[in-house]
């Protein structure tokens, strides 16, 4: 168990440090999501390591829920993400219920770059070109510049701590799913080394 949240700090200073780094660019560009919109969290196609959910899984442990999110999760036949709590009939409105634990890819998603076939592109989610068109077009332009954030290389940032936490990427309901059923395991196994030390 000690391993696992080791672990999870790792991650957890990687995910501070993407905080910073998309923050302050999409804030300086002006691609920044629109306030309380919830369309990427309604995409059934967002996936994540078992490893960017360890932090989620070990906070949801510590505050005694692990077992009946697990439940719920077993239990959930939505395709949105079940910490994504609606505002919207349509989905496009809400927030996340775990928005200091949520995994990497939602922290790098709105705005940044993204390996393409003949270097770097500029990968903007659809509401964001929308509303701020003419900034988008300035992003393109910028690209070349530098000082966009790049999704791949700090997806792999995070894979680098623990290649076989992040080996399968996978929907993030199910990538929860694993992680909790990980840290449950470890904490049963960690009490019952405890109780054999102890007689």
């Amino acid at each position: 168990m000690q391993r696992l949240r080791e672990l999870s700090r790792l991650v957890e200073a990687v995910y501070n440090d993407i905080d910073h780094t998309y923050g302050k660019y999409q804030q300086d560009s002006g691609l920044q999501c629109r306030s309380g919109c919830g369309a990427c969290c309604n995409n059934p196609h967002i996936e994540a390591t078992e490893l960017e959910m360890l932090p989620m899984a070990l906070s949801l442990f510590d505050r005694g829920q692990a077992e009946v999110m697990l439940d719920k999760l077993a239990e959930y036949n939505g395709f949105s993400c079940l910490h994504f709590v609606r505002q919207s009939l349509d989905g496009n409105q809400g927030y996340c219920g775990e928005y200091a634990h949520r995994p990497g890819v939602c922290r790098m998603f709105g705005a940044a770059a993204v390996k393409a076939k003949h270097g770097l592109t500029l990968s903007v989610c659809k509401t964001i070109k929308q509303d701020v068109p003419q900034k988008y077009a300035a992003g393109l332009i910028a690209l070349g510049e530098g000082g966009v954030p790049v999704i791949p290389h700090d997806k792999e940032r995070i894979r680098q701590l623990d290649f076989s936490l992040s080996q399968q990427e996978l929907p993030l309901n199910k990538a929860l799913s694993a992680a909790l059923q990980r840290v449950l395991t470890a904490a049963w196994y960690s009490a019952e080394d405890a109780e054999n030390q102890v007689a």
